[in-house]
């Protein structure tokens, strides 16, 4: 029985978010492994014009197009792409479903203040280059139209009501020191939906970008093992 792999990166990102996750699934399994890019994001990233129905599109043709390989889809989703997973669970048959930091809330202000403290030293001692957060911002603090952020804003909104209703077995992933989603939406998505069979995992350490987590050993297999179980 062929098993498909549909992986969504987040807005604003790339497949770089979730090829960590991919290429480690790709080498214990034989499933064919899908990471397609949004419209306007990826390297060239210019989201100005692009609404929240492109990238809804954009999920729903990867899965189509994948679904007709495979007898069964896996949907695994980064942030925003975790929230298109659980758009695509409400329309779609999906197998299982895996949520990274699934933007079902946004901004973490605590954790958001500690890391531009941070950053603002780093700054003052010229050692802002070096900084995680600022190398991985750095082109979207320039290339991100507000626009485009109240249409991801919007896809929260559109998705957040059916949440309830989406009965799949699904993982959740979030670090404690997210600055972008607030790690209680984990617990949030938890208890809203409704399917018998839900993990969660918290990683101590871990902040928005959790696939390059310093402990991406302890929690990548347990995700594997987790699709793999019937």
């Amino acid at each position: 029985m062929a098993i498909g792999v549909l992986m969504l990166h987040g807005f604003s990102g790339g497949p770089y978010e979730i090829i960590p996750l991919a290429n480690y699934l790709k080498e214990h399994t034989d499933w064919l492994i899908d990471t397609p890019t949004f419209t306007g994001h990826g390297e060239t990233l210019s989201l100005l014009g692009f609404k929240a129905e492109h990238w809804m599109m954009d999920a729903e043709i990867a899965f189509r197009k994948l679904a007709e390989k495979v007898s069964e889809v896996i949907v695994i989703g980064f942030s925003m792409g975790g929230i298109l997973a659980l758009y695509l669970a409400k329309r779609y048959k999906v197998k299982k479903l895996v949520l990274l930091s699934a933007a079902a809330k946004y901004v973490a202000p605590a954790q958001l203040l500690t890391d531009l403290r941070i950053m603002a030293k780093d700054a003052i001692n010229g050692h802002l280059k070096d900084n995680e957060l600022f190398i991985r911002y750095e082109s979207k603090i320039m290339n991100v139209p507000v626009s485009a952020t109240f249409q991801f804003m919007k896809i929260v909104k559109m998705v957040e009501p059916y949440i309830p209703s989406i009965d799949v077995p699904t993982y959740i992933v979030q670090g404690k020191y997210d600055g972008i989603v607030p790690y209680t939406t984990a617990q949030y998505l938890y208890d809203l939906l409704p399917a018998h069979e839900k993990n969660m995992y918290f990683s101590p350490k871990g902040k928005h970008h959790i696939c390059y987590s310093e402990d991406c050993n302890i929690w990548f297999p347990k995700i594997l093992n987790f699709l793999q179980t019937k």
